[in-house]
């Protein structure tokens, strides 16, 4: 039975933005976006919400859902579809698969060995059933080891070892005097996602390249392996897509549009984002003859790894022989099921929540783990939805297909759908696999204080303190210096970090302009299965969340963020957050600037001194770094300028808000026009010219980095052009980034003089 409600004389008394303490308990404060009374009955809802998603149910789905292999185009991950299908029905979700035709190449042949050093080598490319784990065992079923969107080819030539194969390990290799030009590079997994490593090698000339999992990261060195462990056993291989993601990601053949079955379509030969040269992953036990066989110069002390070997860098003497062929056709089905709950007052405002449900292989941790979750979600809404509970915005409840490859299904879907998202789209909030430990947020920082407050609220299951509170404490315990922990300390909410990309809030966020968040809980389970045959219900049911309460957890939170959104009167964006975020982007460029000015000016002078001569090893010579022209000083008053208006409007923004709780009487009609507002402001960080040689990503703040990938970079334009020292381009970025950034300020004191004239 419910509480009794407040009475109506106080119901927009002490409103949306009533800070919450470090010490103040949640429920006795109105949430963010609710007048005193509808916060209260938003509580009531949300206590039996929370209490709905099942240990036993997530245990179940999960065994259920990854019993057999279900990559893109397997009979089971259309049977996994169709039965997610039949569950959102059954919980009540009006639902339909959209279905999507893309390029998606499985592997034909493939083959590494060592020829011509002296030594006889080929590597086994596979990883071994283990008896304890029975779907190991489903061989026939499982993908084998390999890159997807791998060019063909076939290649002969001296190995070279590139550390993890980034820009700043091709830069050291020209000082040792290495050349990758004709050559095969060796790179080991982690400092960029995969698809950079075999990038840069093409950049620089290599013919091919082999990524490893080395056991410093990804192994024995971390802790006990698999089956004994959670950790990489010797054999066990990271398979991965290397599409140029950075470009574009999705259907390599339809870039911007939905690949539907009439889309027009690039050749395979034309498409930006096929790796140029071959390449394959290996495991350690794969990895080590080939990096024994190498001589040369020894690595340097950071790039070696955990084998028990010295890391050479080579080339020489062995070469090395890869083979890379794949099936290119057919075009492989997606199978997006997608769910709905009709909003009851704004049926055409839409919050959407997401998770896929392909895997490389068995995917128990990625993604079902996070899948099962937002089952759970949907079922403990349409058990609200039952009792009486109607959301005033449309909730869209998303399993997504093809994540893997390239964050296919979502893409095609948001890309098909552009226009209507950004007509009604309020937020997306994403998960992408579950694990045990820490709650962890990214995303929008106008609804960082949002994504706060819904953590104040959700108890970590374990330790039994809220789930921000843990998150506080572990920053606290992480905070490199006494000024990052006095601030978290004085902060009233968590700094939460930017999207890059490497799941399905990319296109929502970087593309369409919907703000966005990604969810999980994890830290405390190790890993080492990641898009493994290892990565199953056995491996899960005994080293990650065993007793499935942090997906209950997951739970909880994801469907506590759908339904605040989804019935909030005043939609809970918030802008000091977003000022106070984007003016530490400001000062972090210019500080970049600055420091490529001084090393600069550093390293012209211990060239002219002399010091690079004199401390280089006659019998071991270093090439002397050439002397550089000094950046200019780039102009930031254009975006400093723009940061005062963020800060003028915010400010703005919340006196009008609060004008509005001294006030205690509803705006319901303003409200409506103000919420449109708000959900056009990630749009306004939009342009329609996208970033520079990349213009599919649109988004002005946020953008994975174009030798990252995976990671973000923020301000792209501007952060890039500095690091890339491309001056002139940066100062052309800021003119731009400043002119959104002013636009956005602009849309704000719109919402402020409308919400409070």
């Amino acid at each position: 039975m419910f509480r009794q409600t407040l009475p109506a004389s106080i119901v927009f008394a002490c409103l949306f933005f009533a800070p919450v303490g470090h010490g103040v308990i949640a429920e006795e404060q109105p949430l963010s976006g609710f007048s005193a009374q509808s916060s209260e009955t938003e509580r009531q809802w949300e206590e039996k919400l929370r209490a709905i998603p099942s240990p036993e149910n997530l245990r179940a789905y999960m065994q259920r859902l990854s019993a057999r292999p279900h990559h893109v185009g397997s009979p089971y991950d259309q049977d996994n579809a169709e039965w997610i299908l039949g569950k959102f029905k059954e919980f009540g979700l009006d639902a339909h698969i959209e279905q999507f035709a893309v390029l998606f190449p499985t592997p034909k042949q493939r083959l590494v060995e060592l020829v011509d050093g002296g030594l006889k080598f080929t590597a086994k490319l596979e990883e071994p059933a283990v008896p304890e784990d029975p779907t190991s065992h489903q061989q026939s079923e499982q993908l084998p080891t390999y890159n997807a969107y791998s060019i063909d080819g076939d290649v002969t030539a001296p190995l070279v070892y590139v550390n993890y194969g980034v820009p700043e390990d091709y830069e050291q290799l020209e000082r040792m005097g290495v050349s990758v030009k004709g050559k095969i590079v060796i790179a080991r997994y982690y400092h960029s996602w995969r698809g950079i490593k075999p990038k840069v090698a093409a950049e620089h000339g290599a013919v091919g390249c082999l990524i490893f999992s080395d056991p410093h990261e990804d192994g024995f060195f971390q802790g006990d392996t698999f089956p004994g462990g959670p950790y990489r056993p010797p054999d066990g291989v990271q398979r991965g897509s290397v599409e140029d993601m950075p470009l574009y990601p999705g259907d390599p053949l339809t870039p911007g549009v939905g690949a539907t079955k009439d889309a027009k379509r690039l050749r395979v030969e034309e498409a930006p984002v096929i790796t140029k040269i071959p390449v394959l992953p290996i495991s350690y036990a794969d990895a080590q003859p080939l990096l024994s066989a190498l001589t040369g110069r020894v690595a340097p002390a950071d790039w070696r790894g955990g084998l028990g070997i010295a890391y050479h860098v080579g080339p020489g003497p062995a070469k090395v022989h890869l083979r890379v062929t794949s099936n290119w056709e057919p075009l492989k089905t997606l199978y997006d099921v997608v769910g709905k709950i009709p909003g009851s007052t704004f049926p055409d405002e839409w919050v959407i929540r997401g998770n896929h449900h392909d895997a490389w292989v068995n995917g128990a941790e990625d993604p079902v783990a996070g899948q099962i979750a937002l089952l759970e979600e949907a079922r403990a809404l349409g058990e609200l939805v039952k009792a009486g509970w109607k959301p005033k915005r449309t909730i869209i409840y998303c399993a997504w297909d093809g994540e893997e490859p390239g964050l296919l299904g979502s893409t095609e879907w948001a890309e098909e759908h552009y226009e209507e998202l950004r007509a009604h789209a309020v937020a997306y909030i994403n998960s992408d696999s579950n694990g045990r430990g820490y709650f962890n947020v990214e995303g929008s920082h106008t609804l960082e204080k949002f994504s706060n407050d819904v953590a104040r609220d959700i108890t970590d299951p374990e330790t039994k303190l809220s789930v921000w509170t843990r998150a506080r404490l572990r920053d606290i315990s992480n905070a490199r210096t006494a000024e990052q922990r006095e601030e978290i300390r004085k902060r009233a909410d968590l700094r939460i970090p930017a999207l890059g990309s490497g799941s399905d809030y990319t296109t929502f966020l970087q593309h369409d302009g919907v703000a966005s968040l990604n969810f999980g809980f994890g830290g405390e389970d190790g890993g080492g299965i990641y898009h493994s045959i290892y990565d199953d219900f056995y491996w899960f049911t005994h080293f990650s969340d065993t007793d499935f309460v942090y997906g209950r957890a997951l739970a909880q939170a994801g469907s506590t963020a759908v339904m605040r959104l989804a019935d909030a009167d005043l939609l809970p964006f918030e802008f000091g957050d977003f000022a106070d975020t984007v003016q530490m982007y400001v000062k972090e460029l210019k500080a970049l600037a600055q420091k490529s000015q001084d090393d600069i000016r550093e390293r012209n002078r211990e060239i002219e001194e002399g010091v690079f001569q004199a401390t280089n090893d006659p019998k071991r010579p270093l090439v002397p770094p050439a002397v550089e022209a000094v950046p200019p000083h780039l102009n930031f008053a254009p975006l400093e300028n723009a940061v005062d208006a963020l800060n003028r409007s915010a400010a703005e923004y919340r006196k009008a808000v609060e004008q509005v709780n001294a006030k205690g009487a509803a705006r319901s009609a303003s409200f409506a026009e103000v919420n449109k507002l708000l959900m056009a402001s990630e749009r306004k960080l939009t342009n329609k010219e996208g970033l520079p040689t990349r213009p599919w990503f649109k988004h002005q703040l946020y953008a994975p980095g174009f030798y990252t990938g995976y990671a973000v970079k923020t301000v792209p334009a501007v952060r890039e052009a500095i690091e890339l020292k491309q001056w002139k381009q940066a100062d052309e970025a800021i003119a731009v980034v400043a002119g959104v950034l002013e636009q956005e300020a602009a849309l704000i004191s719109s919402a402020a003089r409308k919400l409070a004239p």
